[in-house]
């Protein structure tokens, strides 16, 4: 089977990986041009594309995919199938129906459920508890072609984005091989989606990953676990930013007055309470205690040495 194969960030390249290891003639890999990444703005290669060099994969690198050079050449080329992992573009109609197998896709997540392109990000934020790759045949609708199979894991305690990305990527190399297998012996089964059912993860905003002091420890704890390593959940003190990383969430207790004693009144959310065991910053009702920070401009470091070093103290208050 001549398999093309669109694919661009670390994502991708497991699947691509497994396509190799299993013998599969890689025709060809389509990525996203060398971008200026960093502080530093150096230009680095995707991570597929970095495969397809160690290799000797052909790589196309198209600034459009409606240009009609690029588009005779993969059609010279004659893929029986396309598959198509995190990409970061919509294909148009006539490269999705060009091979004779048609084109599949694995998306992160168990559709119809989380259609989009931060399922992983949504799945940690909501809260899910199992969550999963799915392989599908592409149409030009957002996620919505009909599923060929399903692969369902827990979410894990404590679980991060990046510890979760890695193992979906790896599920969705294992779920793609079984695919694959199934349509070359003529036992894929498409299965439509149900569309009532779609929930939708579009693309992060840098409002999503901001901390909300005035909601529940658990709510917040989980925001920072969505966006950990990237792009970092983030508050604000004194007007900087700084991200969060390792949250624990603390149950808020108070001991009653003694007498003649003023009852203890809970500070404003955001505040930070205590810096003793990591910085302890008060929600509306419960506590959230953070392992790590990065302060803007500065590495990620933990929270005990950025209180020893001043950068924050008991009193002070984030997101104001």
């Amino acid at each position: 089977m001549r398999v093309l194969f669109w694919g661009t960030p670390e994502f991708a390249a497991a699947p691509l990986r497994a396509l190799i290891g299993e013998g599969f003639e890689v025709i060809g890999v389509v990525t996203q041009p060398d971008k200026p990444q960093g502080r530093s703005r150096d230009v680095k290669s995707p991570p597929v594309k970095q495969v397809a060099l160690e290799e000797s994969i052909p790589c196309f690198q198209p600034a459009s995919l409606r240009d009609p050079e690029f588009v005779e050449t993969i059609t010279v080329m004659s893929p029986d199938i396309s598959v198509v992992v995190a990409y970061g573009r919509i294909l148009p109609r006539r490269v999705i129906d060009l091979p004779r197998l048609g084109t599949l896709n694995i998306h992160a997540s168990l559709l119809p459920a989380l259609r989009g392109a931060a399922p992983i990000q949504a799945a940690l934020r909501q809260g899910f508890t199992e969550t999963g790759v799915t392989i599908m045949r592409m149409v030009p609708a957002l996620d919505a072609g009909p599923i060929i199979l399903r692969a369902a894991v827990p979410v894990l305690d404590d679980e991060t984005y990046g510890e979760l990305q890695i193992r979906l990527a790896e599920l969705g190399a294992v779920a793609l091989i079984e695919a694959l297998a199934l349509i070359s012996v003529g036992e894929a089964r498409d299965t439509p989606q149900d569309d009532s059912l779609a929930t939708y993860a579009p693309k992060v905003t840098r409002e999503e990953a901001r901390i909300d002091w005035f909601g529940d420890a658990n709510d917040a704890a989980r925001t920072i676990r969505a966006f950990d390593p990237r792009p970092g959940a983030f508050t604000t003190l004194n007007g900087v930013d700084v991200k969060f990383y390792g949250p624990r969430t603390v149950e808020l207790t108070s001991q009653p007055p003694a007498p003649g004693q003023l009852p203890w009144v809970q500070p404003l959310p955001g505040t930070v309470l205590s810096t003793d065991d990591g910085v302890t910053v008060v929600c509306l009702g419960s506590l959230l205690r953070v392992a790590e920070v990065q302060p803007a401009g500065k590495k990620r470091m933990s929270s005990a040495q950025w209180a020893r070093g001043r950068g924050v103290k008991a009193g002070d208050r984030f997101g104001v």
